[in-house]
């Protein structure tokens, strides 16, 4: 009997143990903070980790993917009309975007390299080929138009020279051609006064990188785990007219820093873009069974400065500010008068979409979306979606452009996405798995303390109760 009680009073005290510990633990946060500082130190870039494996050489497919829009009615256009537009494609290649000339500074604190990219081309996972013929405007001759529409002798020269050679606005290419280089008619007469008679919306591109980078590596502070530091030797942009928008802010997209809150924005760098962005939270995701959050760019990123003043430096130059939803990007792209934005002008101003009939943005396929586990901070999913635009107008000086009405005409679009691997995902899953299940420890213990109280109590009504006495018959025989 006194064993009994011995065992039921220590079942209590247990109890009571057990659950001051857990419901301690869990209010200081000890397995979490355990879970994250080990995820810190290990989410670094040195020799020898995961991290730098991953990011030197990211296992997932990347796919790019190129939709052109195909004018259906040329001379119409050209008399003011607005034009019709067919969107055809995709056009898929396999991107291969190792980082070489690795180079370590700093006592490890930042490391240097750069990111060639190479594009292979995926019949199977394209509508069509690269020699399908797609019509839209010639790029180098609005190019030269604009470059030279101050200067009466060179634009006498390039006006006389289309008219010769038949080069109009717009013309028919190969889909090879267009992305990846052709000799233009127009720039091969004018030699004298351009540096190069090819061009190709991604004319040296392919093989080649984007510019020397330096990269914090997360050893001093892991949310500078592959921040961009410098870009072509240089910590700042000096395209635009504000020191704010020629900020680099921002990881290359590739990854992101370890243990990511929802409330925190996610800053990348493009060179595409020639500028930094964000995206912020929008909602938990779950990419082949690993959790977690998708950060989407507002509307705000690429809105006018009378919604978001902060983007008046965008306006080049100074002042002369387009719509929402547009960037002007010929500062540079070599003085082309190149506009970017979301496929199908999507969150710009609605005038851009009327202005093109064949327009039809929504959210599902033109919003640009990164999917990132906020553990570690690896990428699970994400879609780097942008138009190339041209600006067209009438320019006095070429009679070409007489009857053409002002509009921002899309050319193409591109869709750079990318999903884990199976094993990846495997990987990364028990990695997750394990930290839930320490993260979790509190709670265990909470709960084997409930259970330890639910028997003590039990016990203690048990112990309480008098033993019944034998019950004796109410007649006797």
């Amino acid at each position: 009997m006194l064993l009994r009680s011995c065992c039921v009073y220590g079942a209590g005290i247990l109890c009571v143990l057990l659950l001051i510990a857990g419901i301690a633990m869990a209010l200081a946060q000890v397995f979490q903070k355990l879970i994250n500082n080990r995820i810190k130190e290990q989410v670094v870039l040195e020799n020898g980790t995961e991290a730098f494996s991953v990011w030197r050489n990211p296992p997932p497919p990347v796919y790019m993917q190129f939709y052109f829009f195909n004018l259906t009615n040329p001379a119409e256009v050209l008399e003011g009309d607005k034009p019709f537009v067919q969107q055809i494609g995709p056009y898929t290649y396999r991107e291969y975007r190792p980082k070489e000339e690795v180079k370590f500074m700093d006592n490890g604190t930042r490391v240097a390299a750069v990111n060639p990219k190479t594009y292979v081309f995926e019949p199977n996972m394209s509508r069509g080929s690269e020699d399908d013929i797609v019509r839209t405007v010639d790029i180098p001759v609005v190019t030269a138009m604009e470059k030279f529409k101050d200067t009466l002798l060179v634009s006498r020269i390039i006006s006389d020279v289309m008219k010769a050679k038949g080069i109009g606005l717009f013309r028919t290419f190969r889909v090879g051609d267009l992305l990846w280089g052709y000799e233009d008619p127009l720039l091969k007469e004018l030699k004298q006064f351009v540096s190069d008679d090819h061009f190709g919306l991604f004319y040296k591109k392919n093989g080649t990188d984007d510019g020397d980078y330096i990269f914090f590596t997360g050893k001093q502070n892991y949310q500078d785990f592959a921040r961009i530091d410098e870009w072509n030797g240089q910590s700042a942009l000096n395209w635009w007219s504000t020191e704010e928008c020629n900020m680099i802010n921002g990881t290359d997209g590739a990854s992101f820093h370890p243990i990511i809150t929802k409330t925190e924005k996610l800053y990348i760098f493009s060179s595409d873009l020639c500028r930094s962005t964000y995206a912020q939270y929008e909602s938990d995701v779950s990419v082949r069974g690993v959790p977690g959050f998708r950060f989407v760019p507002p509307s705000e990123v690429f809105a006018n400065l009378t919604i978001n003043p902060d983007n008046a430096g965008f306006c080049v130059p100074a002042g002369n500010c387009l719509g929402s939803g547009l960037l002007n990007a010929s500062v540079c792209k070599e003085g082309a008068p190149i506009i970017m934005s979301s496929p199908h002008f999507y969150q710009a101003d609605n005038k851009f979409v009327q202005d093109v009939l064949g327009m039809n943005p929504n959210k599902e396929e033109h919003e640009t979306v990164i999917d990132v586990n906020p553990l570690t901070g690896l990428l699970l999913r994400g879609a780097k979606r942008v138009q190339v635009n041209v600006y067209l107008h009438q320019i006095p000086a070429f009679s070409q452009t007489e009857k053409i009405q002002t509009l921002v005409f899309p050319v193409m679009y591109l869709n750079e996405s990318v999903v884990i691997d199976e094993e990846s995902a495997e990987k990364l899953y028990a990695v997750v798995t394990e930290a839930n299940v320490i993260v979790n420890i509190p709670f265990i213990v909470i709960s084997v303390g409930i259970l330890l109280g639910v028997i003590f109590i039990v016990f203690m009504c048990r112990q309480q109760t008098p033993a019944s006495s034998e019950q004796q018959p109410l007649l006797s025989s």
